[in-house]
């Protein structure tokens, strides 16, 4: 199949999408190498969705064991040990690493350990010099932190250096607020930093549900997390004692011992010599791709964060097996962007799955909304005011659903089957058909009103 190539297939990035699109276009019988400069697996299980959600769970335990007492447990005053917290979440890290190199093994996929570039149309360039060739290249570098060009930046982390601290800083400030902000905000909040997030404007969780937001900031608020609107970052000056000064429009300077930026992440394209085979990126960075994930030249792709369409690793996991699928498997496929759910990890959590109730109103002029505004079980017993809050958003004319949105406990693991429902176009009766599963949070969703 590689006719005078060294290869069918040669993919840049070892990362959930890169991995995917390496394995299962082998399987087809391609002959495959993939170029990872760190480490396969990529954002998501290195640096990102994994060791986060990680420190999500044990961040929790903080609430969990001071509610425990309201059950009946006599549970003493634990105190919490951030290395051996993190010392565990690289060892689950190096395990899925290993998983997912032996998955690229096993199907016979090559594994380069080394940075490489595009040097033409089918040209691949390493980092010890070597020139190799294919028939067709896959981008699959993903997105990297996008940290602002400020006095003292270089005195700030990124969620990639937040997982290698030394220990939980006693004050923190991150810079941003969307889902990396939002969520890391809460952990180290359990873990018992001062945390406050600055904003340059007045709006967290761009994109999801202003009711479910509003509720987030306003829970967030009453556990002691402080907020900073319509801050524009100025600088990070490092004083003599070792503490951090940051200053910013319209607030007074804040003192502290860690500054995260988490203000959005930049397409990795830089200095992949896309420009040797005629291909330029958009204005952010990102690769322009069609329908296929195929750039401006035919015989080089993109898939995952780098293309900037949906960054999440389920979509750069979809892309890579349609990718594969179609110029491999003789099974032609695109991905479907609509209704796709997504999550926040956030103290309590957030999820959503289609239209937000504005952006139903926009498209559809009418629209009702159907609400549910609860405390759960589990935290009236243990002395909790902690509101859920479950949002649905139909059609009026043909009271399709439009949109799911919650905040509360297990929000995500919940809206997982019900964004089945969404998907599908199913109507409110669907929903006020079912039984009710009782008792249970998720058993509010067929209760509506």
């Amino acid at each position: 199949m590689t006719d005078s190539y060294d290869y069918d297939l040669f993919v840049i990035g070892a990362g959930s999408g890169g991995t995917r699109a390496s394995r299962v276009a082998a399987a087809y019988g391609a002959k495959v190498a993939v170029a990872e400069e760190y480490r396969v697996g990529g954002t998501c299980v290195i640096r990102g969705c994994v060791p986060k959600k990680l420190l999500v769970y044990g961040a929790h335990f903080a609430e969990d064991l001071a509610d425990a007492r309201r059950f009946g447990w006599n549970v003493p005053d634990c105190d919490f040990d951030w290395k051996v917290l993190t010392a565990n979440v690289f060892e689950e890290v190096d395990r899925i690493n290993q998983a997912y190199t032996s998955t690229l093994t096993n199907n016979k996929v090559e594994i380069i350990n080394d940075r490489a570039v595009i040097t033409g149309p089918h040209g691949i360039r390493l980092g010890d010099g070597r020139e190799l060739t294919a028939r067709r290249i896959l981008v699959a570098t993903g997105a990297t932190p996008s940290v602002p060009n400020c006095p003292g930046h270089e005195l700030g982390i990124t969620s990639n250096e937040a997982f290698h601290l030394d220990a939980v800083p006693k004050r923190i400030v991150i810079a941003g607020a969307g889902y990396i902000a939002n969520e890391f905000a809460g952990v180290f909040h359990q873990f018992g930093a001062h945390v406050t997030l600055i904003n340059r404007t007045d709006v967290i969780l761009r994109g999801y549900d202003e009711q479910i937001r509003d509720r987030l900031l306003q829970i967030s608020m009453m556990k002691g997390i402080d907020f900073r609107f319509h801050a524009d970052f100025r600088g990070i000056e490092k004083q003599a004692d070792g503490s951090l000064l940051v200053s910013m429009t319209g607030h007074d300077p804040i003192e502290t011992d860690c500054v995260m930026f988490a203000t959005g992440r930049d397409p990795n394209t830089k200095g992949l010599g896309l420009e040797t085979a005629g291909i330029e990126v958009d204005a952010k960075g990102a690769i322009p791709v069609n329908d296929a994930s195929q750039t401006s030249c035919e015989s080089i792709y993109a898939i995952g964060d780098v293309t900037n369409r949906v960054q999440l690793t389920p979509v750069a996991i979809r892309e890579g097996q349609a990718f594969a699928d179609t110029l491999y498997g003789n099974a032609p496929r695109t991905v479907d962007y609509d209704n796709i759910p997504s999550a926040v990890f956030s103290h309590p959590p957030i999820a959503g799955v289609g239209l937000t109730e504005g952006q139903a109103k926009n498209k559809f002029g009418s629209v009702k909304v159907y609400t549910s505004d609860f405390r759960p079980m589990k935290n009236v017993l243990a002395g909790r005011n902690e509101r859920a809050l479950y949002k649905m958003v139909c059609d009026s004319t043909t009271d399709r659903i439009l949109g799911l949105h919650m905040i509360g406990p297990d929000a995500p693991e919940i809206l997982q089957a019900a964004a089945v429902a969404v998907k599908a176009g199913l109507t409110k009766q669907a929903f006020d058909d079912t039984v009710a599963l009782h008792p249970t949070m998720a058993e509010e969703l067929v209760l509506l009103r």
